[in-house]
């Protein structure tokens, strides 16, 4: 199984980092959040690559 979302990390960075508030850290996209990241770290992060993507869709359907 893989690792859980790094919410912590995620958060730290958000409020932290970027000092969101809570309204606008909630409504970014992972999509928003990733380009954030590469912003501010100058760091990409690798794609997800397709079965990466199906479990985390059957691990949260919607």
């Amino acid at each position: 199984m893989s690792e859980p979302f790094p919410w912590r990390a995620a958060m730290a960075f958000g409020f932290g980092t970027l000092r969101l508030s809570a309204r606008d850290f909630w409504a970014m996209t992972p999509r928003e959040l990733a380009a954030a990241i590469e912003g501010v770290s100058g760091r990409r992060a690798a794609p997800m690559d397709r079965a990466a993507f199906e479990a985390l869709a059957a691990r949260y359907p919607d």
